[in-house]
């Protein structure tokens, strides 16, 4: 894959290990190059696009970790009773009440501790040995 990389783009390939990475760009270097690159209307909407504000703010900041982006609700039974909980930028809202962690809604809603992330199935619970 190395080497049809030098043959088709006439530079090192990035040191990558991964597969997937070689194998859609080698595809698409071969597409474009069968069938031409993306037209000079779509580059410049493209770049349009992107020198966009407006689109710009719109996007959403990307996931940390466990926890969803703003915006998401996450939605839970507990004893017969459906409980949602919306991610914030900064916390978690549940019942117009706003929480830090995802772990005090859940102590919230059970009145014990528990992990929020498995509490909401955002991660397997812990195995016992």
């Amino acid at each position: 894959m190395k080497k049809m990389w030098v043959d088709l783009f006439q530079e090192e390939p990035p040191s990558r290990p991964n597969r997937d990475f070689y194998v859609k760009r080698l595809a698409y270097r071969i597409q474009e190059l069968a069938w031409g690159g993306l037209s000079e209307t779509t580059l410049a909407r493209l770049e349009a696009m992107a020198e966009d504000d407006a689109i710009t703010e719109r996007r959403a900041a990307p996931p940390t970790g466990d926890i969803p982006v703003s915006g998401t609700r996450l939605v839970r039974e507990w004893k017969g009773v459906e409980h949602t909980c919306t991610v914030l930028e900064d916390g978690f809202e549940y019942q117009n009440r706003k929480y830090k962690s995802l772990s005090a809604v859940a102590r919230a809603i059970t009145g014990t501790r528990w992990n929020g992330l498995v509490f909401f199935a955002l991660k397997p619970a812990g195995k016992s040995k």
